[in-house]
């Protein structure tokens, strides 16, 4: 299979990915009214979506580095599509919960697994690109879900909307099973796949820890925002359910869009200048991001704010092609599925596991235009894990030698 065809089945599942993981935050004011459920209570509804995915990586991580990968990808995607489509079904808000945490299981998955596979198919400075434009699922997804969901939930309510976008999956699923091969594992024997134990080797790698932990905060930020932003419409822009969550799906869709697709090319373009063009464009979409989102917040003028907004979301997207080609960087081909399914750990369990409930929590105390303005700050730290990311990458020359061969494992 060529890697353009690869590329296209995997953009098309990570799309749904974030389809069926975004749809949800556009109905929040359906469910909340119908269940009679709390701020909190629907935070928490992202919030057990993130504990399931990030607890699953490391488990999916470590088989998918000693077995043929094409078959977890396929089966995650046709996994998260019948809980989708089943979260239509929910009773109550228990069900509706349980739903979700299956969604997790599935998008865990296929996560974990797709950005290193994907990478492995194209040359060391062609991945920030190909990674960004994998990554522009994210943005194109996250909107699709939040204007099919607004449109959806307004004419026939929550339920179908959830319906309507769980079906594609399973299709997408039985393809990526007949289509995708995996020839990296084909060249490894028993005595070459990895053990538990490099998820310890992992620890030591102090570039990789503290690139982790710079995602993490990202990570915060963009959950919650995610999670939130058509509800702050709602309330302080005095939009509809609908309206709210079409012109948040457009922010998005535009903003991040671009931003992603600057960062991969951005990132690329400076690599031929300096071994830390992917440190340099995270950190600048850091410190650049957070007087923008404050502008947005702080105003009182609804046109400004969407412009602010949209330079902000478009600065916070900045980042994706450059982090994950990074996190290929910093960690060997043979654990390349262990080293994501860590990352995904720690940026989920320091990042939007918690920031939907967290938002909705002081949301609840002190209102929700405080808890936002709380959330953009945590990019502060996130900034000097970038720099710390970059210092030890330098001084231990990973990169160095991660481009004079094919990867520090080997």
């Amino acid at each position: 299979m060529n890697a353009r065809k690869l590329f296209w089945i995997l953009f098309l599942l990570n799309l749904f990915n974030y389809i069926d993981r975004q749809v949800l935050f556009s109905v929040f004011p359906l469910i909340q009214q119908e269940l009679q459920v709390t701020d909190f209570q629907l935070g928490t509804l992202a919030s057990v979506f993130m504990l399931v995915y990030m607890c699953y990586a490391p488990v999916v991580g470590f088989f998918a580095d000693r077995h043929p990968r094409q078959y977890w990808i396929a089966a995650s995607a046709m996994l998260w599509s019948a809980a989708t489509f089943l979260s239509g079904w929910a009773k109550n808000y228990a069900s509706l919960l349980t739903a979700r945490a299956f969604i997790g299981v599935g998008e865990g998955g296929f996560t974990t697994i797709a950005q290193p596979f994907l990478a492995e198919q194209y040359p060391k400075n062609k991945r920030a690109t190909v990674l960004a434009y994998f990554a522009l699922a994210l943005p194109a997804g996250s909107a699709l879900g939040y204007l099919i969901g607004a449109a959806a939930g307004a004419a026939w309510g929550w339920r179908v909307a959830f319906m309507l976008v769980g079906a594609p999956g399973f299709a997408l699923g039985l393809l990526a099973c007949w289509q995708v091969k995996d020839r990296e594992h084909r060249r490894l024997d028993n005595r070459k796949k990895p053990g538990l134990g490099q998820y310890l080797l992992l620890l030591q790698n102090k570039p990789f820890l503290f690139l982790c932990f710079a995602h993490a905060m990202q990570t915060f930020v963009l959950g919650g925002l995610s999670a939130w932003m058509p509800t702050y419409f709602h309330r302080f822009f005095e939009m509809g359910v609908g309206t709210a969550g079409t012109v948040f799906g457009a922010v998005v869709i535009a903003g991040g869009a671009l931003g992603t697709f600057i960062g991969g090319r951005l990132a690329d373009w400076l690599l031929k200048k300096t071994d830390h063009a992917y440190f340099a464009v995270i950190l600048a979409s850091f410190v650049l991001f957070i007087p923008f989102a404050g502008a947005g917040i702080l105003s009182h003028r609804t046109p400004f704010s969407l412009i602010t907004f949209f330079v902000a979301i478009t600065l916070i997207f900045l980042p994706l092609g450059p982090i994950s080609a990074a996190l290929v960087a910093l960690s060997g081909r043979k654990v390349r599925s262990m080293a994501f399914a860590f990352n995904i750990f720690l940026i989920h369990a320091l990042g939007d596991a918690l920031s939907p409930a967290l938002i909705g929590r002081m949301s609840d105390a002190v209102g929700l235009k405080m808890a936002v303005m709380a959330c953009v700050g945590i990019l502060l730290p996130g900034g000097l894990f970038v720099y710390l990311a970059a210092k030890y990458a330098r001084a231990e020359g990973r990169l160095i030698r991660y481009y004079a061969q094919d990867s520090l494992a080997e």
